[in-house]
């Protein structure tokens, strides 16, 4: 399965098509924190079916659902640029794709991304579903990949950036298995932070991503739509 990393429109690629535009200060402490990740895959003896691309879209939050002051974000044009990660072997051996973001290479999937009150704070929800396998290990690969190195470089298109990531303590919100993590990447003087946060329910995988707060405030709600009964 080729995996590439869930960063989306806010991660890496952000950074190069937005430099000097979208940034923010880096804040927060650098020292590395307890393992992100909790929880343990279960092996049900019936496993759930896979829900659908089109049943994971109506699970995803809404305008209605995060409230005044948020947009939805236009599709960024695909890159295809040539991706090099430097001072990193973990994340190189993923391929260049897992640097710079995208989305992950299950079959079901749907995605929205927001801008909040006409700045650069952003925030991507996005589902997947599949077998708790798979789920569990192509996350979980990513999310230690990122956070294998506190510090590394990813030159795309002949623009450094410079990337540093740091584990966070999972979220008490739910589900099976969490993982959560900051990265901040550093461009022509400018750094956007980044916190992400994926959660396995069963078969379905939620991750969101975007500035701190804004991660913060709607996790809960996310994952309360996206495991809600249907």
């Amino acid at each position: 399965m080729r995996v590439r990393v869930a960063t989306t429109a806010l991660g890496i690629t952000a950074v190069l098509l937005a430099v000097p535009a979208c940034s923010t200060d880096t804040t927060g402490s650098k020292h590395q924190t307890p393992s992100s990740r909790t929880g343990k895959p279960t092996e049900a003896a019936q496993e759930s079916a896979a829900l659908s691309s089109a049943a994971l879209e109506s699970r995803l939050l809404d305008e209605r659902d995060l409230g005044s002051g948020y947009l939805p974000k236009p599709e960024r044009p695909a890159q295809h640029d040539d991706v090099t990660v430097i001072g990193c072997p973990t994340l190189s051996e993923l391929g260049g794709d897992a640097a710079t973001g995208g989305t992950l290479a299950f079959p079901h999937k749907a995605e929205a991304d927001f801008t909040y009150g006409g700045s650069s704070s952003e925030i991507s929800e996005e589902l997947y579903s599949d077998s708790v396998k798979k789920l569990s290990d192509g996350i979980g690969r990513i999310f230690d990949a990122m956070t294998d190195c506190p510090t590394y470089q990813v030159v795309a298109g002949g623009t450094p950036v410079d990337v540093t990531s740091q584990k966070l303590p999972a979220p008490h919100a739910g589900g099976d298995e969490q993982w959560s993590q900051l990265l901040t990447f550093i461009a022509g003087g400018r750094s956007t932070v980044v916190k992400q946060t994926a959660i396995r329910d069963g078969n379905l995988l939620l991750v969101v991503s975007g500035s701190p707060a804004l991660v913060d405030r709607h996790l809960d709600k996310a994952l309360t739509k996206a495991t809600a009964p249907s």
